[in-house]
């Protein structure tokens, strides 16, 4: 299959037209199917990891050390994909992952197993968490051979999957009204499985191009024009994950319930829904890279603005505006590593910045629990707002090339 043009086109495709792609609905709705396993796994693993051991402190350092096998080593699996290909690489993937999930349900059914043991049964599950996400991305630019198709394509795969996060949590709910927690980690390893080889079986990969080179490994060094979006999606997830807490820390100071925290935090995800939408329907004329930064700013400025919230409801607004650039931000940062990689280590590229997401949030969560108490709480959302227009920044600083699609393989 051709490889997509960087130059943008006069037509404006709809969304209808990226599922209208041949086998776009099938291969999008198992990739889907098996993502969902990871907007259902974190819930369902803590509460599973709680009931087992009753201590939270032991359910924080065991989620740290599967968060932190899943995140580090996502590059080097997508590395293997890039390498053997997805039909390959990404079953052996499944069913290490979905097994290690069924053992550590066995182990967290019931009290009394070692939290070490469960550690190193959740550090051994992370490590085998097949990249779906980035795998779907770089099947996107093998199906779409149009620009404006593909970018419509990101974000719509950008804003199925911020529902996916909101979702997830749902089905582990539902779940736990009729079965352990445990059971959720099952339903995990079962969505993961299916999803994986129903992806895998879909004649979309069959076109999917595998090079020896892909093999090498992908460093920053090599693509220099993959530093922006991944500096914007690593200060993206510190400032978001900030975020999570501040808006906690706000309901509790003023007197608010618990309850609305959710709802809050749900205007982020609406806004960056209707915000994903809304900038896939552009026929952009301005450069990736530009949109890149503006998105980023856009983001600093209404957590800064957030800081000024006198009230939940002018918090909520202004989460919701800051939730307006995220999906855009998201979509144009794995564009800009489409355009930039060479096509033996597409999905590399997207992993970076998948990677530098969840480690921005890893971070963020920490160093916002450290300011939150010495800081007033406005100057916090300032300095998470500064933290992502600063990435904003960043993006836009001339950088030197590595590869696109417009220049000579080297």
């Amino acid at each position: 299959m051709p490889a997509p043009s960087s130059t943008p086109t006069s037509a404006c495709p709809s969304y209808a037209a990226v599922l209208q792609v041949p086998y776009a609905r099938r291969t999008f709705a198992a990739a889907l199917v098996g993502r969902l396993s990871y907007g259902t796994v974190s819930p369902a693993v803590l509460l599973a990891v709680v009931r087992a051991t009753g201590s939270y402190a032991a359910a924080g350092t065991i989620m740290a050390a599967f968060g932190t096998a899943t995140v580090l080593l996502l590059p080097l699996r997508a590395a293997l994909v890039d390498r053997h290909g997805p039909r390959r690489a990404l079953p052996p993937m499944a069913l290490l992952y979905g097994g290690f999930l069924c053992v550590l349900a066995a182990v967290t059914w019931s009290p009394g197993t070692p939290e070490v043991v469960l550690g190193a049964v959740a550090a051994l599950t992370g490590m085998c968490a097949p990249p779906l996400g980035p795998t779907m991305r770089s099947v996107w630019g093998e199906l779409v051979g149009d620009r404006g198709l593909l970018q419509r394509a990101y974000s719509l795969d950008g804003v199925a999957e911020e529902l996916l996060y909101v979702v997830g949590p749902l089905v582990v709910g539902g779940v736990l009204s009729l079965a352990p927690a445990a059971a959720g980690v099952l339903l995990s390893a079962v969505l993961i499985v299916t999803g994986t080889f129903a992806f895998v079986m879909s004649p979309a990969l069959s076109g999917v191009r595998v090079s020896a080179g892909g093999g090498r490994g992908l460093r920053l060094a090599r693509v220099r024009g993959l530093l922006g979006p991944v500096v914007v999606a690593g200060g993206m997830g510190l400032a978001l994950s900030a975020v999570y807490l501040l808006v906690m820390a706000f309901v509790q100071q003023r007197g608010y319930g618990d309850d609305v925290v959710p709802w809050v935090l749900a205007a982020l995800s609406a806004g960056s829904a209707v915000g994903g939408l809304l900038n896939g329907a552009v026929n952009w004329r301005t450069a990736a890279r530009v949109r890149l930064s503006g998105a980023a700013l856009g983001l600093g400025l209404a957590l800064a603005a957030a800081g000024f919230a006198t009230g939940l409801w002018s918090l909520t607004v202004a989460v919701g505006c800051a939730g307006f650039f995220v999906a855009p931000a998201l979509t144009t940062a794995y564009l800009l590593a489409d355009e930039t990689a060479m096509p033996e280590v597409r999905t590399q590229a997207g992993a970076w910045v998948n990677m530098a997401v969840n480690a921005g949030s890893s971070g963020g969560s920490v160093l916002t629990g450290l300011l939150v108490g010495r800081l007033p709480l406005g100057v916090c959302f300032v300095v998470a707002g500064v933290v992502a227009g600063g990435a904003g920044v960043v993006a836009c600083l001339p950088t030197r090339r590595g590869w696109s699609r417009s220049s000579p393989r080297p």
